[in-house]
């Protein structure tokens, strides 16, 4: 499928930052704006195929055979492959998808605490909230079997990020790795691009961005949608609140740390139908699977199954990006609900217009204390007419 800027771009007006005043959000990603899932695949599937024909290539021309046998090997074991890295927190479900779809071996990096790791520390320049990590212990497991590591992003805009943790990576282990870095948009000017080709990092997008208007695009927003703060927010009454806990049914997976993509899918598979049959949805339509933060895949890929049930299903998820909303109507968001994030009830977190639903799923791999985060979510979706809500935690 052949997509256009005007297709996926839409331009919104960064809060107090600095370092660049817009953001570029991607419609059919289902983070920030509801998106049908099979539209999210769809668009990830696309991106799979251009890493895809590169990678069975003729090795001759630089590319790698992908695996053909179906058995893989497990973390550790001697056999070359493709790691596949996904970053936090926008594109971790991109970077899942991307690896399922390459049959490839997947870890995210994360800026949650991580049990019993250790980290390689790196920045992102340009964000609300620059350190990342990548869990260190795994990657001294495996990097003796990999041959090339794919980094996977929304957006690339000037590809600084992923140079330095490349840069991390060769001087933390001396094997020769190839690297590649695929991406939704790709916004890179010539130099930038000269940078990647002379280092020998290959490059693939869906679409070419040129970022020059927006920054006057972004200015010219008002910010004068609506703010709803949540964050002091009691128990919520007369809202049906129903649990669904996972943990003792179904061994969890962490994609912070290092999986195979096969064996996560099936474990996404196991907790939709541990979820679906807990779940009446008798008389039910319209339905929202809301993702949080960094934990995105999973609920997607509930959210799909849903959507092939023949229910009209949205999803997106919770997230640290501060945006600007704007009452004009071409504008991407229009009320923002400011939160308690569920992983650290000191962090403000957001989710940008919500609608009323028949019933709202939210999926979630928080631990903890988590009653004043879920207190403000649940004010939010009352907020905007949401009375039925199931939490899942996993």
């Amino acid at each position: 499928m052949i997509y256009t800027e005007q297709d996926l771009v839409r331009i919104a007006k960064r809060e107090n930052n600095p370092k660049r005043n817009y953001l570029v959000v991607n419609r059919l990603q289902g983070k920030h704006i509801p998106v049908a899932p099979r539209e999210a695949f769809d668009m990830f599937r696309a991106l799979a195929d251009r890493v895809r024909g590169f990678l069975c290539a003729d090795p001759c021309r630089g590319g790698m055979p992908l695996r053909q046998r179906t058995g893989r090997a497990q973390v550790g074991e001697e056999e070359a492959s493709l790691l596949v890295i996904g970053f936090a927190e926008t594109a971790t479900a991109i970077g899942a998808a991307v690896a399922a779809e390459l049959g490839a071996d997947y870890v995210q990096t994360t800026r949650e605490l991580v049990p019993d790791a250790e980290y390689l520390y790196f920045s992102e320049e340009h964000s609300h909230a620059t350190e990342q990590k990548l869990v260190k212990n795994d990657m001294d497991m495996v990097v003796g079997t990999i041959d090339r590591i794919l980094f996977v992003e929304d957006e690339v805009t000037t590809g600084k990020t992923i140079l330095n943790i490349i840069a991390i990576l060769k001087k933390q282990y001396s094997k020769d790795i190839k690297f590649s870095v695929a991406s939704i948009l790709n916004g890179m000017d010539q130099a930038a691009l000269d940078i990647y080709q002379d280092n020998g990092i290959e490059l693939f997008w869906l679409v070419k961005t040129e970022h020059a208007a927006y920054p006057e695009i972004a200015a010219s927003y008002k910010g004068d949608g609506v703010y709803v703060d949540c964050r002091n927010s009691a128990a919520v009454e007369h809202t049906s609140v129903k649990e669904i806990r996972v943990l003792d049914k179904i061994k969890p997976m962490n994609t912070r740390r290092i999986v195979k993509a096969a064996s996560y899918q099936q474990y996404c598979a196991s907790l939709f139908q541990e979820v679906a049959s807990q779940l009446d949805l008798s008389g039910v339509q319209k339905i929202l699977v809301l993702g949080t933060e960094e934990y995105m895949y999973p609920a997607l890929y509930t959210a799909a199954k849903l959507e092939m049930q023949g229910k009209s299903v949205w999803f997106h998820a919770t997230t640290r990006s501060p945006i600007a909303v704007s009452a004009e109507q071409d504008y991407p968001f229009h009320t923002r609900y400011e939160l308690i994030s569920l992983y650290d009830s000191r962090r403000s977190i957001y989710v940008y217009d919500l609608q009323k639903y028949d019933i709202v799923v939210i999926m979630t791999d928080a631990q903890g204390e988590m009653r004043e985060g879920i207190c403000s979510l649940l004010q939010a979706l009352k907020c905007s007419g949401n009375e039925r809500i199931v939490f899942v935690f996993s």
